[in-house]
């Protein structure tokens, strides 16, 4: 009599180690599909990357563009030139903290469980959820540059345009990691965004994006200086308007380098591990 010895179940990890790199980049490619179809099904949940920048752009120019233009030496026209490239950052932020309450509902719908079941490798669903929401800085930007060009901002250094967008794209694909490990770990979409906005606050706020931070308090000040946002943005002003850029930049290259090696690896394994 045959006895018959079944191999034990293959972990998730040692699944994935036997998905080859081309199977990754095209389970990757199928799921951006589908977020883009739902998104198609769903056309409201582009709203915050539409109406976003312009209520943002038109708000902090009309509202805070004549005070602060004038402690820039001019009026609201030297305001446009300082903000709009700043709120390069804030775009990166705030299309970042999307990414976490979506990943967060489609756990609570099952979604996440069906995926697990299938024979794909696990990273590419977040993968895929970041490829997405890069799109979506990319509109947002866009319209956000649009309406800054209708208010007044000149366009005069079209390379550094592109050289502030991708250094945005870069930050903004590091903060979503950090999204992606509150949306897999916290109980509700609610959660992930009563905390995003408990981080995205005082980095939007206590930085240079809106602002000088040379009238601020000595002890904001020092905040400012370690505040990656104000790396960012001081980078996207100095590309597109004129100015020093290299420190900013190899400080914003830095933080989007740790934060994505740090958070990166745990979003993977606490999505593989949940339960």
């Amino acid at each position: 009599m045959s006895s018959t010895t079944l191999a034990p179940p293959l972990h998730k990890g040692e699944a994935d180690a036997r998905i080859g790199l081309r199977d990754h980049v095209r389970h990757t490619s199928a799921l951006v599909r589908r977020n883009l179809l739902w998104i198609r099904q769903d056309p409201e949940s582009m709203f915050d990357a539409v109406l976003m920048p312009i209520v943002f752009t038109l708000l902090f120019v009309y509202v805070f563009g004549g005070s602060i233009g004038q402690a820039l030496g001019g009026g609201q026209d030297q305001y446009v030139q300082y903000v709009v490239p700043g709120m390069m950052a804030m775009m990166s932020m705030n299309i970042a903290m999307a990414v976490g309450t979506g990943f967060n509902q489609d756990f609570q719908n099952g979604i996440m469980d069906r995926f697990r079941t299938l024979p794909i490798g696990q990273g590419s669903v977040l993968f895929a959820k970041i490829v997405v929401e890069l799109m979506r800085l990319l509109i947002a930007t866009t319209i956000m540059m649009i309406v800054g060009v209708l208010v007044g901002f000149d366009i005069t250094n079209w390379g550094g345009l592109f050289g502030a967008l991708g250094l945005s794209a870069l930050f903004g694909t590091s903060i979503m990691w950090i999204f992606l490990v509150l949306g897999v770990t916290m109980k509700s979409a609610q959660s992930v965004q009563a905390m995003g906005f408990l981080v995205l606050m005082p980095l939007q706020f206590g930085s240079s994006i809106f602002a000088p931070t040379q009238s601020m308090p000595g002890w904001l000040q020092g905040f400012t200086d370690y505040n990656p946002l104000s790396a960012l943005a001081d980078s996207a002003r100095g590309l597109m308007v004129g100015g020093p850029v290299a420190h900013d930049i190899w400080v914003t290259v830095g933080w989007s380098a740790l934060l994505t090696l740090t958070m990166a690896p745990i979003a993977i394994h606490k999505f593989r591990t949940k339960n």
